[in-house]
């Protein structure tokens, strides 16, 4: 008798961004600053660090963004610096320039200008710039509705 695969719902998709452990309550406070995150939730290391280690008390913690959550978590596994590009946070706004502004004067690194139409997924205005934990963000306007996949 054939068994009955059980439906399954995914209920959110919840970015991980792992950064270096004593980097981890700099980088919340980055995404607070630079893109007026939220924080919904911190986790504390357990065990706590000692004195001595001079560490931040913090194993993770959850932030919310246009009405979307993703996690900074504290992982001394983390790499220093990402190389190539294996994925991209997209932030959609009608203020590109002073969006990608304001993360720059949060410790963000502008990644070339702000392109139209073809340079941006479906159309928009798209600037893209690397946080100072090595992820990249586009900073994008709303784009235009993208055509339906054919069957």
């Amino acid at each position: 008798m054939a068994q009955q695969q059980a439906q399954v719902k995914f209920t959110a998709v919840k970015p991980q961004l792992m950064v270096k452990t004593p980097k981890a309550v700099d980088a919340v406070n980055f995404y607070k600053s630079a893109f007026g995150a939220v924080e919904a939730g911190r986790s504390p290391c357990c065990p706590p660090p000692t004195a001595e280690q001079n560490l931040p008390n913090i194993l993770c913690a959850q932030l919310e963004l246009a009405g979307c959550s993703f996690v900074v978590y504290n992982d001394d596994s983390a790499p220093e610096k990402i190389e190539g590009i294996g994925n991209q946070l997209c932030l959609e706004t009608d203020e590109v320039e002073a969006a990608i502004s304001k993360a720059v004067s949060a410790g963000a690194v502008v990644e070339g200008e702000v392109t139209e139409g073809g340079g941006a997924c479906c159309g928009g205005r798209v600037g893209k710039i690397k946080d100072p934990y090595g992820y990249v963000w586009l900073i994008c306007s709303p784009s235009n509705k993208c055509a339906p996949v054919e069957a």
